[in-house]
């Protein structure tokens, strides 16, 4: 039986074991028999929502950009800017934690099972860099960052963290430089990079864990629901 197209969790089930595979065993394990057989369903769901194999792969590159900007958009705008930024870096780096097969695909970790993507996939997650741009601007504008360009400050705060998650993901960070003690002290030191004083940034990253506990974390949980059973 082919899957009810309204059913998006089970169409969500398929990136995501898609993206496990490729992470896992790499592009010999994306065949349309082995993600199906993983996710209990027949082939043709693979056909049905994505038209074959390369359709899937961009749509594993798709999803995760989706997901990062699903995170991003709980993060609320309130009157200290650098805890935006902050809390922007956190949201970062939980989706990537709680999406790592995808955020591998995303970014090139995984070899795209030799299916090519166009440059226009390449670019296409750039639009989640919105938010981060616009919480530059009021840092700047609120006089904690120096003047720059806020298109520029995004790109070093995304290209700060992205490092930094990627050796985490990689399992790099060992005590006593720990993943949590390396990501609180990059926060600070992107602040200050940036123009704030060290007392400003510090307070704002604590701030950010605070609201990360009440104002993310409820959200986080159910951010994706359960997966539906395979048709």
């Amino acid at each position: 039986m082919s899957p009810r197209k309204t059913d998006p969790l089970f169409r969500a089930q398929l990136v995501d074991v898609a993206a496990r595979l490729l992470a896992q065993d790499g592009p010999q394990a994306m065949t349309v028999r082995r993600i199906a057989s993983e996710a209990g369903s027949s082939t043709m769901p693979v056909y049905t929502y994505f038209g074959g194999m390369s359709g899937l792969v961009r749509a594993i590159v798709h999803e995760g950009f989706a997901r990062m900007q699903q995170y991003f958009s709980l993060v609320g705008t309130s009157d200290d800017p650098v805890c935006d930024m902050a809390l922007l870096g956190r949201a970062y780096r939980h989706n990537a934690l709680a999406n790592p097969h995808l955020y591998a695909a995303m970014f090139g970790g995984s070899a795209l099972a030799g299916f090519e993507l166009s440059e226009e996939d390449r670019q296409y997650g750039r639009y989640t860099l919105v938010d981060v741009v616009g919480c530059a601007a009021r840092c700047v504008a609120a006089g904690r960052f120096r003047a720059a360009d806020e298109e520029l400050v995004a790109h070093q705060m995304w290209s700060a963290m992205h490092g930094l998650v990627t050796l985490e993901l990689g399992g790099y960070l060992i005590p006593p430089y720990d993943a949590e003690v390396c990501f609180e002290n990059q926060l600070i030191s992107l602040m200050v990079g940036a123009g704030d004083t060290i007392a400003a940034a510090g307070g704002s990253v604590e701030a950010s864990k605070r609201r990360m506990a009440y104002e993310l974390a409820p959200h986080l949980a159910d951010q994706h629901g359960a997966a539906s059973p395979a048709p």
